[in-house]
């Protein structure tokens, strides 16, 4: 498996489609940034910064996906009188599952996610690695 690729640490959301309807695998985009979970939350926002993007993927000791963190998640624990420099994002509050599945279908994955008041769910195969990141749009 390769180490660049992310574990759930709960199933997955899933409800397959029938044939010809969008799953979130369609409409998903790509994974983006993954760093392993004992990353430091400033080498973190650095990443954020540099790929000008809103969110990362957070991968365990296995590569598997564990959890998904934004700007806003980094920059409001850095902002706390308890932060550290040492930190890691394993340390802090974020989306920790359940993911998507790849084959779940959109309404089903666009429902999730509305419910937990995501604006982005990792999108894993299934032994949970990231296949990519599915957001809802605002």
């Amino acid at each position: 498996m390769p180490p660049n690729q992310p574990h759930p640490v709960r199933r997955p959301v899933t409800e397959t489609t029938g044939r010809g309807d969008r799953t979130a695998r369609d409409a998903m985009t790509a994974a983006g940034p993954q760093l392993p979970d004992d990353t430091e939350i400033d080498v973190a926002l650095s990443v954020l910064a540099g790929a000008g993007v809103d969110h990362l993927l957070v991968r365990d000791d296995d590569g598997m996906c564990s959890g998904l963190v934004t700007r806003a998640d980094l920059a409001a624990h850095r902002a706390g009188s308890w932060f550290r420099e040492e930190t890691r994002l394993r340390d802090i509050v974020h989306d920790r599952g359940p993911f998507t599945a790849a084959d779940t279908a959109l309404g089903t994955a666009d429902g999730a996610m509305r419910d937990r008041m995501l604006g982005a769910s990792p999108v894993v195969d299934a032994q949970g690695y990231a296949l990519g990141v599915l957001t809802r749009a605002r």
